[in-house]
């Protein structure tokens, strides 16, 4: 019959694609930081431009922070334990922030 599977999980690569997945986000969003800093530095250096690139910094800071005990998390256990609703909101939080201060910094 077609019910369901009694043996035990085998996650195969999934654990490895996430983590994977975080290191090329994480890698993206020093990327756009580097592009801040770029952006804010080309031309002069505004006071507005300098804070927004700070800010920029400390966001991909909290970031990273994030990406780091999530990796870490994937490859200490074979079943890691599901992502904290804070970290996600974390990581989210300073994935948008950044994107709104990269936007004031081109126009």
């Amino acid at each position: 019959m077609g019910g369901v599977s009694t043996e035990a999980r085998d996650p195969g690569l999934q654990p490895e694609r996430t983590r994977l997945a975080w290191r090329r986000t994480t890698l993206s969003s020093t990327v756009a930081a580097v592009l801040a800093v770029k952006t804010a530095l080309h031309g002069g250096a505004s006071p507005l431009s300098v804070a927004l690139c700070a800010l920029c910094c400390g966001l991909w800071l909290g970031f990273l922070w994030v990406a780091h005990r999530r990796i870490r998390a994937l490859a200490t256990s074979p079943r890691p334990a599901a992502l904290a609703p804070r970290h996600a909101t974390a990581a989210v939080l300073c994935t948008v922030a950044m994107a709104a201060c990269a936007a004031v910094l081109v126009f």
